[in-house]
């Protein structure tokens, strides 16, 4: 823990982790309200599940795409265009009636426009802290990010049952546009300038580590897209249960990314990792029993964050800081693809089997996720002893007053 407080004292740090996850909230609240808003609309899941869709087309497309812009932009510029684009999106399908395919591509747009901030941040963060800072870094943010998928849930939920779902997209625009304004005025935010980058979009694929982790990045998130669905299907829409259950997965990846975050980066660190989500996800699809898939849940999570934070720390570590805005847009779109696929695959293993085949899905994706890492370990560098920043740029890197 000691390695996080210095980290946590370093300037401006705690600020910037606050204002990032305060920022990227809706990220935890805006599919579920969408959901529940246009199935009251139009009464129909379907088309609810349509216009999900679309969205995550537009964030797919995104990641790399804005997150290339602020290298010839400035970062300000481009997150505070996309926040009041994404925000005008939420106003949209909040306050208007519209017809589903009208829905979906208002909904496109948005997801076209979600705020960069995640690919910003993790691109700031080798200019605020020292290269053994960086790692334990990673970790806590990956472990801090969790906040975001088990509380952003709830408050969707209560607030779309108690007061209207109409009310709970404009409260995630409430967190959209104060946490993005926050991060914005952010001092740090002002000072760093991402480099134009030089290469063609998606050059930066090339690069073996970056390719290892948005494959396994999405292998990861495909996983426990299935076991989300898995659980849900077990408790259905009746009780508390899968609440429960998918918090306390959440919990252990927390303590999982706070635990082993310190520990330094080897090559088989990703692979070890991901064994530990897998053994979690494959114990949970013998029993269906609550107490048991929380526990073998718990043990998942373990695995979940800090394989995170391993990711975030071999992209930085093998790509120029003009690159690495582009890199961590890829991870992300990889991750948002996985969500994508992994909650097709469960949906139709639901239907086939019963709830235990979303668990089966989700243990064959965390299976790949194991195996890639291993079959590809010369892909992953070896940071035990070495910095985890990204690699200089042969021109100097301009810092502007804030």
């Amino acid at each position: 823990m000691v390695s996080y407080r210095e980290v946590l004292s370093t300037p401006g740090v705690a600020r910037l982790i606050a204002s990032q996850l305060t920022a990227r909230f809706p990220a935890g609240m805006i599919a579920l309200a969408y959901l529940l808003h246009v199935e009251r609309v139009h009464d129909s899941y379907g088309a609810a599940g349509l216009v999900l869709a679309a969205t995550s087309v537009g964030q797919a497309i995104a990641g790399p795409l804005t997150s290339r812009w602020m290298g010839r932009w400035g970062i300000r510029p481009v997150v505070a265009l996309t926040m009041v684009v994404s925000l005008a999106s939420y106003l949209v399908i909040a306050l208007m009636v519209l017809p589903v395919t009208a829905y979906m591509l208002v909904g496109f747009i948005g997801g076209l426009s979600t705020p960069p901030i995640q690919s910003a941040v993790r691109t700031i963060y080798p200019k605020m802290v020292n290269s053994r800072q960086l790692t334990p870094l990673f970790s806590l943010d990956a472990s801090a990010q969790e906040i975001i998928w088990v509380i952003g849930p709830v408050v969707t939920t209560f607030i779309a049952v108690q007061v209207s779902t109409v009310v709970a997209i404009l409260v995630a625009g409430v967190f959209l546009v104060g946490g993005t304004i926050w991060f914005l005025t952010s001092p740090v935010v002002g000072r760093v300038r991402i480099p134009r980058a030089r290469r063609a979009i998606g050059k930066v694929l090339a690069r073996r580590p970056v390719l290892l982790a948005t494959i396994v990045g999405f292998l990861l998130i495909a996983s426990a897209a299935g076991v989300e669905a898995g659980v849900v299907a077990v408790y259905g829409h009746g009780g508390p249960q899968a609440g429960i259950i998918l918090a306390i997965w959440s919990i252990g990846s927390v303590f999982g990314g706070l635990a082993f975050g310190h520990l330094p980066i080897g090559p088989w660190a990703l692979a070890r990792r991901m064994l530990l989500v897998f053994v979690g996800v494959a114990l949970a699809a013998l029993i269906l029993d609550f107490w048991w898939l929380a526990v073998m849940l718990l043990i998942s999570g373990f695995g979940m964050a800090p394989a995170l934070a391993v990711m975030f720390a071999i992209v930085s570590s093998s790509v120029k800081f003009s690159d690495t805005a582009e890199a961590y847009g890829w991870v992300g779109t990889g991750q948002l693809i996985g969500a994508a696929i992994g909650s097709a695959f469960a949906g139709f293993m639901i239907d086939a089997q019963g709830p235990q085949g979303a668990f089966i899905v989700g243990a064959a994706f965390a299976l790949l996720g194991v195996l890639f890492p291993v079959i590809f370990v010369r892909w992953h560098p070896d940071l035990r002893g070495r910095d985890a920043g990204p690699i200089p740029d042969t021109e100097p890197v301009p810092v502007q007053p804030s």
